[in-house]
């Protein structure tokens, strides 16, 4: 049996952010003030599909002209407008006839930010790897309406000879870009110069004298600002961390459950790293000395595939096998919404220029739980319904009743009095 956990929601920040699955849908989920901060799918993208499976997306996520690229197994990239989802271009995958698009996939795709803007506001920049490793970048400028054409000639290298190229994540300044994979070495590669500046060394064989076997599933650079520090994730279950200004071997190297690595994200903070493997584990590291912070509480029922931070509200979205987007807090390591798609997930980003179209003060609301909101709520509809006033008068009510009683009584003891008062006396 599955294994599942029921958590009464508690509500997210005004955020939104976009899904892919394994049949090519692309699907939005919005959490807005108005709707008590509940995750909902407000639209989707596409037909199913399991040729156009998303294998790699980026977003651009710029307050002008935002462009989202997605890789699909049948080789083609298209890029998307992420506010409708209108397409803007796509490009067809150029193979040989002995080679299908499905050999040779798509693992590894970057929207260039920066390129964007040099450029002009209608072009882009796309940085692709294929399993056997073959590297490209290409820029691509608007000619037309809704046209767009190869803008130079694109550069192409070779980042591996031999085995597959799994992960590639490119860093903040976007000028360096890593790769890794099954039988490959994790390595840098200088983005402006196309050439390789830093290749890894494998670990040292343990006490048995067994050699664990190169296989990167997932990195991630732990600093947006520094390119020298990153982390990578074995199907062997382990994390390592290697810094390029200090040797060829990882700096801290431990392992994380029994199952492989499946995604690697990290936190704003430079330092913290969250995890998630393939049993659904999902937790917190401290990459400075490589202690277990702690572990995100709802187990997950199956592999996950994808952790994404967000830029500004302290919330991470995790994805996978198991057809749920999960939002978690960061702080309090709960989870806050889950939101069921039905098909397999692969990958999740979000739109960080989201804003609510509520009233004033949205985001201050946001960042309060539901929980709380609705407690407020129903605390002044109460009020309103049964004042506290309404319990006093009812406590002087019977407080006047018992003094009427015992006036009366005063008074019929004071006619007895009057009429015999001997027999009072006596009595």
């Amino acid at each position: 049996m599955p294994r599942t956990t029921t958590v009464d929601c508690a509500g997210c920040p005004p955020l939104r952010a976009l899904s892919f699955d394994v049949l090519g849908l692309i699907k939005v989920i919005e959490a807005r003030d108005k709707q008590g901060g509940i995750p909902k799918v407000v639209e989707r993208w596409g037909e199913p599909d399991s040729t156009k499976c998303v294998l790699a997306a980026s977003i651009d996520d710029s307050k002008f002209n935002p462009l989202l690229a997605v890789a699909r197994k049948n080789g083609t990239i298209e890029v998307l407008n992420p506010l409708n989802g209108d397409l803007c271009f796509s490009i067809p995958r150029v193979t040989g006839d002995d080679l299908r698009p499905e050999n040779d996939a798509i693992t590894g795709l970057h929207l260039f930010a920066r390129k964007k803007l040099e450029l002009g506001s209608r072009s882009c920049t796309l940085l692709t790897c294929t399993t056997d490793g073959n590297a490209s970048l290409r820029s691509f400028e608007e000619t037309s309406r809704s046209e767009f054409a190869s803008n130079g000639i694109p550069r192409t290298w070779k980042v591996c000879k031999a085995g597959n190229i799994l992960c590639s994540k490119v860093d903040g300044s976007e000028n360096y870009a890593l790769f890794g994979g099954k039988g490959v070495e994790v390595n840098v590669w200088d983005l402006d110069k196309c050439t390789e500046i830093w290749k890894a060394k494998p670990p040292h064989k343990n006490s048995l004298g067994i050699f664990t076997p190169t296989w990167f599933t997932s990195a991630t650079f732990l600093s947006k600002d520094d390119h020298r520090k990153f982390v990578v994730g074995t199907n062997s279950h382990q994390v390592r961390l290697y810094d390029i200004s200090a040797q060829r071997r990882p700096v801290i190297s431990f392992d994380f459950r029994e199952t492989p690595i499946k995604a690697v994200a990290e936190d704003l903070d430079g330092y913290t790293i969250y995890l998630g493997n393939g049993s659904g584990d999902l937790a917190a590291v401290d990459m400075r000395t490589g202690k277990l912070l702690g572990s995100f509480l709802g187990k997950c029922s199956g592999s996950i595939r994808s952790i994404v931070r967000h830029p500004e509200f302290p919330v991470i979205a995790s994805c996978g096998l198991d057809s749920y987007v999960r939002f978690w807090d960061v702080k309090t390591r709960q989870l806050l919404c889950a939101v069921f798609l039905k098909q397999h997930l692969v990958n999740v980003l979000f739109d960080t220029n989201f804003a609510d179209g509520g009233a004033e003060g949205s985001h201050s609301m946001g960042d309060l739980p539901a929980e709380a909101q609705n407690a407020d709520e129903t605390q002044n509809g109460d009020d309103e319904t049964l004042p506290v006033k309404r319990k006093k008068a009812s406590k002087e009510h019977k407080m006047n009743k018992k003094e009427r009683n015992s006036m009366k009584l005063l008074k019929k003891m004071k006619e007895a009095r009057s009429q015999n008062p001997r027999k009072v006396a006596k009595g």
